[in-house]
């Protein structure tokens, strides 16, 4: 999660294409980034609360050290995020001048106790340049992958952690001076970690063995722009038995081979500082262009080459989202722009099915749950909308505490992660 960004849209119902599932798959798990497939969906039958307030409906608050935005995962009773906890003597030093001890934090799930801060690595001085005032140092989540959690802290670096706490490995090489500091989180495909290094003169995507830390391959996006820097998470599709790895970036989204890195399509456009993490509904990949003037692309990613020209099937500016990335089910896109405005449209078609206000400004990406859809504000104020061609308001449900993070699952209970603290919520 971070700055801006247009959320995605797509369609189609004719094309061999489906979203993959990370290795790290569990009924119970929510391993990554909108969770086990990656596109903000829960799919383990979980009966998650409709209704809470400060005062009811809340398991637990358990206080956080530091700063993050990373966003809750878990596997079996435990919780990961990741945080940046600044030097005693540097509590009162302008931000960019600050050291930090960037580390992962293990929460309990039962109780919201924290068993454990993993210091992964330091953050100096001459490496922390200034950040956008909505980001963090800690703003990429996690991967909970078997006995081991993959840490991402963007052009800071990537680390793997075994869950007893080991630093298995650290890869620092790929430091960049970024425009707002990190954002986009990475994604576990057949053993690679898969990352976008949008920023600084060379923006690239890149992929490093999970087992050992170390560079596999690398793709430079051979496009000029003016802004290189851009925030999103890639998604991983198959198309007709061949998987892709889909990473938007300024003025550009590339169709990539996970393998080799090889570029098998791309579409150009104009945008920088992209933050949705695309998705895939009905054949089609629904991608954002963000800044300035966002556009929902909606593409066929059948195509090979530059593709701009013939496999975009639809193109919309209606309240796309800089910010917040999309859910879609049964043929239906949902979307809400960061000023407050929900969406829902036709996958096939772009068709405006309904346009609503709903108030407040909005980083955290959507979820959905059954026929309920979640949309947590900057504010901490969750609003659950019954999916559907009808606008339906089910519950408006007040935390009074800033929230960038998107929401995590656990059993039948919502995580929730404020500036200071994390909420278990239950029904």
């Amino acid at each position: 999660m971070f700055t801006a960004v247009r959320a995605l849209l797509f369609l189609s119902a004719c094309i061999a294409i489906s979203i993959l599932p990370p290795s790290v798959r569990g009924d119970d798990a929510w391993p990554a980034f909108r969770g086990p497939d990656g596109d903000g969906v829960v799919r383990s039958g979980a009966m998650l609360p409709l209704q809470w307030s400060p005062e009811s409906n809340i398991d637990w608050r358990a206080e956080l050290p530091g700063k993050g935005w990373s966003s809750p995962v878990c596997d079996e009773d435990r919780i990961y995020v990741t945080t940046a906890i600044p030097a005693e003597s540097d509590e009162e030093s302008d931000e960019a001048t600050k050291e930090f001890t960037l580390s992962l934090l293990v929460i309990d799930a039962a109780d919201g106790k924290l068993l454990n801060t993993i210091s992964v690595m330091p953050q100096t001085k001459d490496r922390s340049p200034k950040i956008h005032s909505k980001n963090s140092h800690a703003s990429p989540t996690p991967i909970i992958d078997g006995d081991r959690i993959f840490v991402h802290f963007g052009y800071q670096g990537t680390a793997c952690v075994s869950k007893q706490g080991e630093i298995m490995w650290t890869n620092r090489d790929l430091y960049f001076s970024p425009q707002h500091g990190n954002g986009g989180s990475p994604i576990l495909v057949d053993g690679l970690l898969i990352f976008t290094c949008d920023g600084d003169k060379e923006p690239k995507i890149v992929a490093l063995h999970a087992d050992t830390g170390e560079l596999a391959w690398q793709t430079l996006r051979m496009i000029f722009s003016i802004r290189t820097f851009s925030f999103a998470t890639p998604t991983l599709i198959e198309v007709d038995g061949q998987k892709q790895v889909v990473a938007p970036g300024s003025d550009c989204v590339f169709g990539l081979d996970p393998k080799t890195g090889e570029t098998i399509w791309d579409v150009r456009y104009d945008g920088y500082s992209v933050i949705p993490k695309p998705i895939y509904h009905r054949g089609l990949v629904f991608v954002s262009t963000s800044y300035d003037s966002s556009k929902l692309l909606a593409i066929r990613p059948t195509g090979t080459g530059v593709v701009t020209d013939t496999h975009i099937q639809w193109r919309s500016n209606k309240s796309v989202s800089k910010t917040p990335s999309m859910v879609a089910a049964d043929g239906l896109i949902y979307w809400v722009s960061d000023d407050g405005i929900a969406m829902c449209a036709e996958a096939e078609t772009g068709e405006i099915v309904y346009r609503k206000r709903i108030g407040g400004n909005f980083s955290a990406s959507l979820l959905l749950s059954g026929d309920r859809i979640y949309f947590t504000s900057e504010d901490g104020v969750t609003t659950v909308v019954r999916a559907g061609r009808e606008f339906e308001v089910l519950a408006t449900n007040p935390i009074e505490e800033r929230t960038l993070a998107s929401l995590g699952v656990f059993e039948d209970s919502v995580l929730l992660r404020t500036a200071d603290a994390l909420y278990r919520i239950s029904q």
